[in-house]
């Protein structure tokens, strides 16, 4: 709401271990035996006509949509080992939605908790990079919906503070998360107040500029758990050759997940075209296979 890797996106894991490679079948005890896609493994789609008819003039003629992500979130958008290239699950989706309107992708690295600010600002057409759907995040910009995640705890092997997804058990640990997410803005904060409303010692947020920094923070015994998209954090530990685990626990507080788009966007309509004939025509399938995600996070209603 998070396939090989070497490159600047995910040096944390690399410094707890990951051996540099650029494909997980060549090299499978690298990524921890996770069957990491190759950059160049693109899934074709063809054009809807009936979507990209809905496209504003400006847009259709111009041919390009400039999509914003946080290239650090594996398996939903890093770099690849060329340190330029923007890979995961996130990038083939906002590619798939540019094919399906008969345009192109631009896809740029930004840093998260500057993505929808920018968006607002008329830098990007688009923004899909886990975002949460909150309340808060509508005030600013428009969703549609293409998935849906929780969170969850990330903890070192053996869970040694023996934590879980129970907020209660978090109370008196320093947990981290990413600035600008919603387990930083949102969850971790709701978790503090309940344990002192429990007469408890408050959890303790530590927060980082991105997700490569929680982890190091975590690795490094700074921080006792980090708060992240479940999904993410149990393909970055598999990543890391088992540095870090995901903790026992139901995820925390599911959500439907959105592309961004600025605030009565004459785009939005053939965007949420676009998602619908992604999940009608198998291509949605094709690409959380691709990526290891799991069923669990398909969307029920993907488009609205």
């Amino acid at each position: 709401m998070k396939h090989l890797l070497t490159g600047t996106a995910v040096a944390a894991l690399l410094a707890v271990g990951l051996s540099a490679c650029t494909n997980a079948s060549t090299d499978p005890g690298a990524t921890g035996g996770v069957d990491v896609p190759d950059a160049s493994d693109q899934v074709d789609v063809a054009t809807d006509q009936a979507a990209a008819d809905l496209l504003p003039a400006d847009i259709a003629k111009a041919g390009t949509i400039k999509v914003a992500m946080d290239a650090s979130y594996p398996p939903f958008e890093m770099f690849a080992p060329d340190n330029k290239t923007i890979v995961g699950f996130d990038a083939d989706f906002a590619t798939a939605v540019a094919q399906k309107l008969g345009l192109k992708v631009e896809l740029v690295n930004a840093g998260f908790d500057t993505i929808l600010t920018g968006l607002a600002a008329g830098r990007y057409d688009l923004a899909e990079s886990s975002f949460s759907i909150t309340p808060e995040r509508q005030q600013v910009v428009d969703f549609v919906t293409y998935l849906q995640g929780g969170a969850g705890i990330a903890v070192r092997p053996g869970n040694p503070e023996d934590l879980s997804m129970d907020p209660m058990v978090l109370c008196g640990h320093k947990i981290a998360a990413q600035k600008g997410t919603t387990q930083a803005i949102e969850q971790l904060p709701a978790i503090r107040q309940q344990c002192i409303d429990a007469g408890k010692a408050p959890v303790e947020p530590e927060l980082f500029p991105s997700q490569n920094d929680a982890i190091l923070a975590l690795n490094s015994g700074r921080v006792d758990g980090m708060m992240a998209d479940s999904t993410a954090i149990s393909y970055q530990g598999a990543l890391a050759g088992g540095k870090f685990e995901l903790a026992p626990g139901d995820i925390y507080e599911s959500r439907p997940t959105g592309i961004a788009l600025p605030k009565d966007s004459p785009l939005r309509a053939a965007v949420a075209a676009a998602v619908t004939s992604l999940y009608d025509d198998g291509t949605v399938a094709t690409l959380t296979k691709k990526w290891n995600i799991p069923d669990t996070n398909l969307a029920p209603n993907p488009g609205s």
